[in-house]
């Protein structure tokens, strides 16, 4: 039987990016059998599919070092794969790829473009042109180890059921209002609107809808709870402590404000249309939300910031570039919105 192992450990936003083509290739192979491995905190993403297995990585502890990744092998291994897709192409997705090819398994891992990302981030001669968008390269990836799908023909399912946890969070609201979903962090400062900016744009909005924010850890939730003790109509998904019950959230919103982040990968898998604020980074490196108009990615200013983008992840700040999301207006984030029919 054929049994496909896809390896994409991390992130979060990535991970989310292969549900478009992990639809169209279960919808197109309903008989084989696949298992993703990845991180075993993204294990809500997949709920949806009843033929995909999950496997769960752990490289803090089983799975750490070089020993870990041995283990890691042979418990896959014991899976018996017969294809293995490397949607990831790191150090170890690379060497568990290699001990499975000893074996003979056909094995293909995507095209990360470092040369034509490294002509789009470099300071000077910079070609600014869109690269492949990486839901298409993970579909790639697929169709040259022999499944062959067209993104093209990609259907949307419903939005996901409320279910007890979220239905509880969700009572008493007004049903004619509508929903907008604010996911204002990223992993890298150089990827976040400043929050005094972000704060005019939720008191504005939560005057005539509800507006559901979205962030973990400490700092970012000590933020977010001051903003809904501030304003009526604002909500803290955090307090859910549930992926799954964001996911449902997430999927029945009427739009989504993110930055260059996993939320508005989450919300565009559900088309649930994103408005996305841009920094450092750039939609033309391959990492906009899938099916993302450009007229709702809101990019910095690039005359006034030349070296734009820096990187693939925000990391990299030159002397000067740390305030450059300012350059996009509180109105245009606003107006943007407001495009979108809330």
């Amino acid at each position: 039987m054929t049994h496909l192992l896809i390896l994409r450990f991390s992130s979060m936003g990535d991970v989310a990016m292969m549900i478009p083509s992990l639809r169209c290739l279960t919808k197109s192979y309903p008989d084989i059998k696949i298992t993703v491995v990845t991180n075993g905190f993204y294990k809500p993403f997949f709920t949806e599919f009843k033929n995909i297995g999950f496997f769960a990585t752990d490289f803090k502890n089983s799975h750490k070092g070089v020993t870990g990744l041995f283990k890691l092998y042979k418990e896959l291994k014991n899976l018996k794969p017969t294809h293995i897709a490397d949607l990831h192409s790191v150090i170890r997705s690379h060497f568990i790829s290699f001990l499975f090819k000893l074996r003979f398994i056909k094995i293909k891992k995507i095209d990360k473009l470092r040369v034509d990302k490294k002509r789009l981030f470099r300071k000077s001669n910079k070609v600014l042109k869109p690269l492949i968008p990486t839901q298409y390269r993970y579909s790639e990836v697929f169709c040259r180890l022999g499944f062959n799908i067209d993104l093209t023909g990609h259907e949307f399912p419903l939005p996901k059921i409320i279910k007890d946890k979220a239905q509880r969070f969700l009572l008493g609201l007004e049903s004619g209002k509508k929903k907008i979903g604010i996911a204002p962090f990223a992993s890298y400062t150089g990827k976040i609107y400043p929050l005094d900016l972000m704060q005019k744009v939720v008191g504005f909005l939560q005057n005539e809808h509800y507006v559901f924010l979205f962030g973990n850890g400490k700092y970012e939730t000590d933020i977010l709870k001051v903003w809904t003790k501030a304003y009526p109509n604002v909500l803290g998904c955090y307090t859910l402590n549930s992926l799954e019950s964001e996911l449902e959230i997430i999927s029945n919103l009427n739009v989504m404000l993110s930055m260059d982040s996993a939320n508005g990968h989450l919300a565009a898998n559900y088309n649930v249309p994103v408005i996305s604020l841009w920094g450092l980074t750039h939609p033309f490196a391959g990492y906009a939300p899938f099916l993302s108009r450009p007229e709702n990615e809101l990019t910095s200013d690039r005359e006034k910031y030349p070296l734009l983008p820096t990187s693939a992840y925000g990391n990299k700040t030159p002397k000067g570039y740390e305030n450059i999301m300012r350059t996009i207006e509180v109105n245009d984030v606003i107006l943007a919105l407001s495009l979108i029919h809330i």
